[in-house]
């Protein structure tokens, strides 16, 4: 008798992850660049900033920036342009935000318009790959029914669907895991967002990456696979001292 295949919403659990070799050939060591979160080998390579909050109305990064006296650039850094580690995960700036970025997980909303950006550029919409890091705490999501994508920083879960299913959390309510990692069949694509960041990267086609910093609803620059993407490596804002 064959075991009913494990589902979330319009998801299914993989089996076989081995159509992510792909990702983790074109990923390499991890350098703590782009390159190392999305596979290298892509025309172009796009930045999405995800928003902090005031009052329930998304406030850009390029906003906190210059109300803050500070340079909106492609590798800014939330440390820096706000000036102190503590609105890391908290805090708020009265007037400017009240809620910061989200860390590790696209936030709905723009993974929803991120997805309908994508989809023209893709043949497959209809079948594409999704995973998730393993070490989520309240993961839906069983982690011992598959084998794991290796990826060398963190080895992650796959499922597979349709591309409108990005939207779907991965963790046990009341908490939202979006997808760490998403891409189609074709591989036209591919989008990644790491644990630790308040931004997510986007490799493809030149095309398609300008359709995405072109786009006023979400915040997208255009970066390449070398650029840094640690908490210090803000070239222009200076990075505040631990503990500050």
């Amino acid at each position: 008798m064959t075991d009913t295949p494990f589902r979330i919403g319009a998801l299914t659990l993989a089996t076989d992850v081995s159509p992510a070799d792909w990702v983790v050939a074109g990923t390499g060591s991890f350098d703590y660049t782009v390159g190392s979160l999305v596979p290298r080998g892509f025309a172009a390579y796009a930045r999405v900033f995800h928003p902090a909050w005031q009052g329930g109305e998304e406030v850009s990064w390029a906003t906190v920036a210059r109300a803050n006296g500070r340079v909106d650039h492609p590798s800014m850094e939330w440390i820096s342009i706000t000036g102190s580690w503590r609105y890391l995960q908290s805090g708020q700036q009265p007037g400017l935000w009240d809620t910061p970025p989200l860390q590790g997980s696209l936030p709905i909303p723009q993974a929803a318009r991120l997805a309908e950006l994508l989809a023209p550029h893709t043949s497959t919409a209809e079948r594409c790959w999704f995973a998730v890091w393993e070490g989520f705490g309240a993961l839906a999501v069983p982690t011992d029914r598959s084998p794991l994508i290796p990826m060398r920083h963190r080895s992650m879960v796959a499922l597979t669907g349709p591309l409108s299913a990005v939207t779907t959390s991965l963790e046990e309510p009341p908490w939202e895991q979006l997808a760490s990692l998403w891409w189609p069949e074709d591989r036209a694509w591919c989008v990644a967002t790491d644990v630790d960041l308040m931004s997510t990267y986007v490799g493809g086609s030149a095309e398609c990456i300008d359709a995405l910093t072109r786009d006023h609803r979400i915040e997208a620059v255009a970066v390449p696979a070398d650029q840094r993407i640690t908490w210090d490596s803000d070239g222009l804002n200076p990075t505040p001292a631990r503990g500050s």
